[in-house]
This record gives C-alpha cells, sequence and structure tokens, in this order.
C-alpha cells in the first residue's frame, strides 16, 4: 500500500502514514484554518487501510499543540483506528508530551478514555 505524507507547516503538523509497516506519526502543531479540510485526506488514506491493514500498527502522536477542531479531527482518526483494533488487529498508540506539559498528557488520557486502543503515555524530557 502507498504511503501517505503530508509536509508540516507552523500551522499544520507533519503526517506520516507508512502502509507498507504499518507506521503512522502526527507531529508538530495542528491549528490549520481547516481541521477538516486539512485532515481529509488522512481520513481518506485510512479507510482505504482499514481495508487492508497491517497486523500490527503502530501510531505516534508528537504533537506541541492542537486547537479544538483538530482535537475532533484526531478523535476521528483514532476512532478509525479502534476499527482495525476491534477485528483483532493489534494497534498501539504512543502518545508524547513535553515535560510538565500537563495538558498534553490529560489530552491524551482523555483519547484514551474514549477509544478502546492501547496508549502509551511518553514523557519527553528535554
Amino acid at each position: 500500500m502507498n504511503s501517505l505524507v503530508i509536509e508540516g507547516s507552523p500551522k499544520t503538523p507533519t503526517i506520516k502514514f507508512d502502509g507498507d509497516n504499518g507506521t503512522f506519526s502526527i507531529e508538530g502543531r495542528s491549528i490549520p484554518e481547516n481541521s477538516l479540510d486539512f485532515y481529509k485526506p488522512v481520513m481518506d488514506w485510512l479507510d482505504s487501510y482499514i481495508s487492508e491493514p497491517k497486523d500490527e500498527t503502530n501510531v505516534i502522536i508528537r504533537l506541541e499543540y492542537f486547537n479544538t477542531s483538530s482535537s475532533k479531527c484526531i478523535l476521528d482518526v483514532f476512532k478509525k483506528l479502534e476499527i482495525i483494533f476491534k477485528r483483532g488487529n493489534n494497534v498501539n498508540i504512543k502518545w508524547h508530551y513535553e515535560e510538565d506539559d500537563e495538558d498534553m498528557l490529560e489530552a491524551g488520557e482523555d483519547y484514551q478514555s474514549i477509544v478502546k486502543i492501547p496508549f502509551t503515555m511518553i514523557e519527553d524530557i528535554e
């Protein structure tokens, strides 16, 4: 399966979804003008991936900041991954947050309580 790569900007995260090895990452800031437009290619790509996922999908989330509209889109990404997980495939989410960034830790914990996928909280110490 092909990969999806969206280069980041000061307002949008770098997205790298490698369909061949099941490794996905979303990194940076997510405050696009229109979150639905920005995340639409991601959702479309995931729809294709769901039909033939790898046995194991590893997701790295390393966001500095995201706005409210992005949070809904990120949840939608997790809900698509949850479909894969419920079908018996392994899905692992590594939620990175910076040392002393309680808000980002809580955001990860909130997502973890909504979707039934194993999350690993990783504190990045500088």
